[in-house]
């Protein structure tokens, strides 16, 4: 019997704790196996405290009693842990709580702190899979009082920031001011903002590569709903909303805004290359996720990396997967391979 502890929560604010809420609650009923798993929750409120519910409803995180972190780090210790599964998709989630886990001795799943340090900052990111051949756009990065020196069509966002949160499509350099002052609403301390040529249409997909039996293995691609007239870039409103009732919903998993591509389509082994190539690159381990443009002469460019699966069945990871006839829990059970 394994026991694992899924982190979840975020030390940043509440949309991304209930981002990680939303995913880790479908990832414990995906992945549940009573004979195997012996599952256990910690969740990190944006105060920074810890607790440890019976479940992610907002009911069973408010009974939890808090601790503080090194009440938190002594009961992690109780449990007797065989390995993590990493559900906080913050910036500290993804790189302070992971390095936590590897100076306490606890494996597990997924990438390193310092391949989703690099991942999560997309100028970086994009330097180096540029180093290792991979095609990216002209782009610079501007800080807060700098000018940019590219001409439009530009796409403007944040070095640092998630789901599409402060991107604009520029294509008049009067209308700079007003897209550079969006992205620096979301961007990090540093403010630094990504100026970077517009790729024009095409298609734009996304690439899985999984690590299995020791072989890089990219899944099918998934297309997302853009066109060059109505819809050229894909922002925050495409991917999540709040529902009413003030959980978040997945927008971008619906048909009308993304689908799996066929395995025969040309563009899966071009991208599919491309996506295993920036995997290497940026060091990552046990799963990757990348981002392309495809422009009109067919030749893909990339955007972006994605350096988390949450092993929800909406997590776009398992979605590509079960598209190649892996389930999210003979996912989840491959990727524990590598802890044993």
């Amino acid at each position: 019997m394994l026991r694992i502890l899924h982190l979840t929560g975020s030390a940043v604010s509440d949309f991304y704790a209930d981002l990680s809420r939303l995913y880790a609650a479908d990832c414990l009923e995906a992945v549940a196996d009573p004979d195997r798993y012996e599952p256990h929750i910690a969740f990190v409120s944006p105060d920074g405290r810890w607790c440890f519910p019976a479940g992610l409803t907002r009911d069973e995180i408010a009974a939890a009693p808090t601790t503080s972190v090194s009440e938190a780090i002594a009961h992690l210790q109780s449990l007797d842990l065989h390995l993590v599964v990493p559900q906080m998709f913050c910036l500290p989630g993804m790189t302070t709580y992971r390095s936590l886990l590897d100076l306490l001795g606890l494996p597990y799943v997924g990438n390193r702190p310092e391949t989703m340090a690099l991942g999560a900052h997309k100028a970086r990111a994009r330097a180096a899979v540029s180093a290792a051949g991979v095609p990216v756009p002209a782009g610079e990065v501007v800080r807060r009082g700098q000018e940019p020196t590219l001409a439009p069509p530009v796409v403007v966002k944040p070095v640092d920031a998630d789901n599409s949160h402060g991107v604009s499509l520029v294509l008049d350099a009067a209308d700079y001011p007003a897209a550079l002052a969006e992205a620096l609403e979301h961007a990090g301390p540093d403010g630094e903002v990504l100026v970077e040529t517009y790729v024009a249409l095409g298609r734009e997909v996304r690439c899985g590569v999984i690590e299995r039996d020791g072989e890089l293995v990219a899944l099918p691609l998934e297309e997302y709903a853009v066109d060059e007239a109505t819809k050229p870039i894909r922002d925050a409103a495409d991917k999540i909303t709040r529902r009413d009732d003030g959980d978040l919903q997945l927008v971008a998993k619906d048909a009308d805004h993304a689908w799996i591509v066929e395995r025969e389509d040309p563009l899966t082994e071009v991208v599919g290359e491309l996506a295993k190539r920036c995997h290497r690159a940026l060091g990552c381990r046990d799963y990757s996720l990348f981002d392309f443009r495809v422009d009109v002469d067919g030749r893909a460019w990339f955007l972006e990396a994605g350096l988390y699966c949450s092993f929800a069945r909406q997590s776009v990871v398992a979605v590509m997967a079960a598209a190649d006839g892996i389930e999210v829990g003979d996912l989840f059970a491959s990727m524990l391979v590598r802890l044993r």
